[in-house]
């Protein structure tokens, strides 16, 4: 057990001590060694504020500023390829809304909730099937989607310096054409991936796990969007309700709560599901990980990316846009999530709970006080007047 600081009551009979995974392991292996083992108990104070949960938020928010200028970036060069078009007349317009957006995915309200539902079960899968095999599975998994993450990543920003690798392309069967950058690039990126599954039992893996799960979210936020406000509220509602019950709710039927279970891997010899953000927490005495599921950076990024989507559209400066204040309502939701998992000494908190209500209420009350909530809600961009098109000129009526 745990003594509490200026703790008077030591009528115990059966000590209970609670030690860090890897004291146990080494405290084992002496004793299994034959040697004389002495041990010396204390209760070590634990840091107010760990160094981890810094440079965790640190990365959360980075990585939903990374995506969200992406994801506005292309939206932006897509606008200014329409308005070309526009320019052009009518049948170029037609062509480019036949064409649409290349690669890109707007999901829809029904989307949304069966996102949650699918999400959902997935977790009681997770929570029943744990074991050894199905960490394997999940690492499997996540790899193929790290590799993916990585590539798309890599040759978006080495296609500036190798622009004729990533403009020629070469047909490869059963995928189709690929360019020679992205060729160039696949061999790395696999053997990062393999490198990592087999070595991420070592102190220094979580780095090549937030690699591959940072770019992994970044291309999921910059394939996947949101088209209007009305889908992202329905999303992070439901994805709001989700984190609660699996965190919260769930113990009353099955006595623990799932989240926690499943991300801390306890049924498991792992420190976790690969599916999460993590950092050693470097100054606890009791060591362990602070760790962020990936949810919590990529639902709320989602809905970030379409406001500065909206913003660059809309030729909104800093300021006057959404983008700035969404990016500071979910900075302070995310910081507000770790203020209270210190307040409840550590016990598991679902981040969107904080998270949903600052960033939501942050869009959807400026959007209101501007009087443009009807545009976010619905069309998700502002109206726009065609410049090729002129109303003739009315001869004047004689008096």
């Amino acid at each position: 057990m745990v003594c509490e600081k200026n703790e008077t009551d030591l009528d115990i009979h059966i000590p209970a001590v609670l030690l860090p995974k890897d004291a146990g392991s080494a405290l084992h292996t002496l004793l299994t060694s034959g040697n004389a083992v002495s041990v010396q108990l204390y209760s070590p104070d634990r840091p107010v504020v760990d160094t981890a949960e810094v440079f965790l938020w640190l990365m959360a928010v980075g990585t939903v500023l990374g995506a969200s200028y992406w994801s506005a970036w292309s939206a932006r060069e897509a606008v200014i390829e329409q308005e070309k078009l526009l320019k052009d007349g009518h049948e170029g317009l037609l062509n480019i809304e036949a064409g649409g957006s290349s690669g890109m995915v707007d999901i829809n309200v029904v989307s949304a909730i069966m996102f949650v539902v699918v999400a959902s079960c997935f977790l009681i899968m997770l929570y029943k099937l744990m074991s050894y095999w199905f960490v394997e599975l999940l690492v499997v998994i996540f790899c193929i989607g790290g590799v993916e993450g990585l590539q798309t990543c890599l040759v978006a920003l080495l296609s500036r310096w190798f622009k004729p690798a990533a403009e020629s392309f070469v047909k490869v069967p059963f995928i189709g054409a690929v360019s020679h950058l992205t060729l160039a690039v696949c061999p790395f990126c696999i053997a990062f991936a393999v490198l990592w599954a087999v070595f991420r039992q070592l102190p220094y893996a979580w780095i090549g796990q937030d690699i591959l799960g940072i770019t992994l979210i970044v291309t999921v936020i910059q394939i996947v969007r949101v088209p209007n406000l009305k889908v992202g509220s329905v999303l992070l509602s439901c994805a709001f309700l989700y984190d609660i019950f699996w965190v919260f709710v769930s113990k009353r039927w099955f006595h623990e709560s799932v989240m926690i279970v499943v991300a801390r891997g306890d049924k498991t010899d792992e420190d976790g599901v690969p599916m999460l953000l993590k950092i050693p927490r470097m100054f606890d005495p009791w060591g362990g990980y602070s760790i962020i599921g990936f949810g919590d950076i990529l639902l709320p990024g989602l809905v970030v990316a379409f406001a500065l989507r909206y913003d660059f559209v809309a030729k909104k400066s800093l300021q006057s846009g959404y983008f700035l204040w969404s990016m500071v309502a979910y900075g302070s939701g995310l910081l507000i999530t770790y203020v209270a998992l210190n307040l409840m000494d550590g016990h598991g908190q679902p981040a969107l709970l904080y998270i949903v209500p600052f960033t939501l209420g942050t869009l959807i009350a400026l959007g209101w006080k501007r009087g443009e909530l009807p545009n976010l809600w619905t069309r998700g961009e502002p109206e726009r007047v065609c410049t090729h098109m002129h109303m003739p000129l009315l001869p004047a009526s004689p008096n």
